[in-house]
């Protein structure tokens, strides 16, 4: 699951959540070699004629426009959000993509989970209520993951009251 309960620290629990990536850095990398590669083939025919330097810039803009796309999609996705739940005070930090951090905390005796099964951005749409607004979680997870998230948060919010 992309997310973990960290190890119980004097402060609290802790949980760390980050977007799924079907394709990690070093498949990215490859993809993009790969794609280079299977272009270059028709171009083996080209050597030496003075086709292939007409050619030869639409082909690595094609594979300039690959890469940066990718790259675009994963600066994109560079979300991370950190819950902390302690008896006084729960805090939930999102850091979003080009640096943008947004944080929310309530008194965790008032705060309750919500799942919104329709009308959400995403189908199983897990928000708390009860602090100074309602504030979304997890909306990058699959609907099973929110279900289980959903599970395990209201049982840390039942033992911490």
């Amino acid at each position: 699951m992309p997310y973990e309960w960290l190890p119980p620290s004097p402060e609290g629990a802790r949980l760390h959540l980050w977007p799924y990536r079907s394709l990690p850095r070093r498949g990215f990398v490859w993809f993009v070699g790969a794609t280079a590669a299977l272009i270059a083939v028709p171009l083996i025919g080209l050597l030496g004629s003075p086709v292939l330097w007409a050619l030869l810039p639409f082909l690595i803009a094609a594979i300039a426009a690959i890469w940066w796309a990718l790259d675009r999609s994963y600066r994109d996705a560079e979300i991370v959000e950190d819950l902390l739940l302690t008896p006084a005070r729960m805090t939930l930090t999102r850091h979003g993509p080009r640096g943008r951090h947004q944080s929310w905390e309530a008194n965790p005796h008032w705060v309750r989970v919500e799942r919104h099964e329709t009308g959400g951005p995403v189908p199983q749409y897990l928000t708390f209520s009860g602090g100074p607004r309602p504030v979304e979680i997890g909306a990058f997870l699959t609907p099973e993951e929110r279900l289980t998230l959903e599970h395990e948060l209201r049982q840390h919010l039942r033992a911490l009251r």
